[in-house]
């Protein structure tokens, strides 16, 4: 069975082809985070742990520069730190910034809300 005609996936999470990516290289995107930008590639569920690896061999290979040449692309935490509640939380009010652990007692869930009205 030849390759021919199948979409090579490089990355899962966006569904980005081989094609997609010398298409860009092509075009004259040879930055792993102008690639990034454009395909989206290292933006999905896994932050890009497999293709953005894959994606700096295709560019080393179609450019020629050495794989220690190319910039990777910087991993950014949030730039507030978010309290891990916010995402288990019932509260649709959301974050409670800075003064949230003294207004943290008062907090009414949305049941009690609800049952309220």
């Amino acid at each position: 069975m030849s390759g021919e005609g199948k979409k090579i996936i490089v990355c899962r999470c966006e569904d980005v082809s081989l094609e997609d990516v010398d298409r860009v290289i092509d075009e004259g995107y040879t930055e792993l985070e102008e690639i990034k930008r454009l395909l989206r590639c290292g933006m999905g569920p896994c932050q890009g742990r497999t293709c953005v690896r894959l994606i700096a061999q295709i560019l080393s290979r179609k450019t020629g520069k050495p794989l220690s040449e190319i910039k990777f692309p910087t991993c950014r935490p949030p730039v507030r730190p978010v309290p891990l509640g916010l995402f288990t939380t019932t509260n649709t009010i959301g974050w409670m910034g800075p003064n949230a652990r003294e207004r943290s007692s008062n907090k009414t869930s949305v049941k009690t809300m609800r049952a309220r009205a």
